[in-house]
C-alpha cells in the first residue's frame, strides 16, 4: 500500500524540479525525518525477509556494512521494479558488537537480553542508504556510529522497558536516542541522523544533485 508523506512546506529559493521519491520502508523514524527535511515522498513497504538474508550473507563472510547495503538496495529494488521511473530509497540498519549482530527486539524478553548484553559495552551502529531507479542502484552510502551503553541494573532495565513500551522493537538494540532511550548511553560517536536510522544529510545532497530539492 502506498502512502503519501505528508504536505510540506514549499522550499526557499528555486522551485525543485518534480521527481517522484517513494521510501521503500515501514520505518516510521525514517519517514519522519524525510518528512521534516523538507522532501516530498511517498511510502512503500517492501516485503522481504530480512533474517535470511542477514543469515546467508553473515554465512558468506560479509561485512555489517555489507549487508546493510545489500538489504537496503533489495528493498528498494522491490519497490523500483513496480515503479520503475522513481527514485526509490531503501535503507538498513546493523548492530555490530564485537562480531555479535542484534536484530530488532520482537518481544520485551528478546529486548531485554539485548539491552543486558549491551550494558557497560561499545557497539557499532551502520546504517545504509541506497537509491534504485529502473531496477538498478544508482547511489549508496554507508555510516557508522561508535556507542557506548553505560552499566545498567536489572530495575532500570525493567522501568525502561515499562516506559517505552512496544516501541522497543522498533529499532535494533532496543533503543531510540531521541528519547528515554538517551539515558542508556555514556557517549555516541558519530553522526545523529545515522542512529536514529538514516544518513541524511548525503541523501539530502543526492536528492539536490537530481532535481528533488532546490539547490
Amino acid at each position: 500500500m502506498v502512502e503519501p508523506g505528508s504536505p510540506v512546506a514549499p522550499v526557499a529559493g528555486p522551485a525543485a524540479a518534480t521527481t517522484s521519491v517513494i521510501l521503500a520502508s515501514g520505518s516510521r523514524f525514517r519517514a519522519e525525518m524525510l518528512r521534516a527535511a523538507g522532501v516530498p515522498f511517498a511510502v512503500l513497504v517492501p516485503g522481504v525477509d530480512e533474517a535470511a538474508v542477514r543469515e546467508s550473507l553473515g554465512a558468506e563472510g560479509a561485512t555489517a556494512e555489507d549487508v546493510a547495503i545489500a538489504l537496503g538496495e533489495l528493498k528498494a529494488v522491490a519497490v523500483s521494479r513496480r515503479h520503475p521511473e522513481a527514485l526509490v530509497i531503501g535503507s538498513d540498519q546493523m548492530l555490530d558488537c564485537n562480531g555479535v549482530w542484534f536484530e530488532k527486539p520482537v518481544d520485551r524478553d528478546h529486548a531485554r537480553a539485548s539491552l543486558t548484553a549491551l550494558a557497560g559495552r561499545d557497539h557499532r551502529l551502520v546504517t545504509s542508504a541506497v537509491v534504485v531507479r529502473g531496477g538498478e542502484r544508482i547511489w549508496h552510502v554507508s555510516q557508522s556510529v561508535r556507542m557506548r551503553m553505560r552499566p545498567l541494573s536489572g530495575d532500570f532495565i525493567e522501568r525502561y522497558l515499562d516506559a517505552v513500551g512496544d516501541d522497543v522493537r522498533s529499532s535494533v538494540g532496543a533503543y531510540q536516542l531521541e528519547g528515554l532511550g538517551a539515558q542508556l548511553f555514556t557517549a555516541v560517536e558519530g553522526d545523529y541522523f545515522t542512529v536514529l536510522g538514516l544518513p541524511l544529510l548525503p541523501l539530502l545532497d543526492f536528492l539536490r544533485v537530481h532535481g528533488v530539492l532546490a539547490r
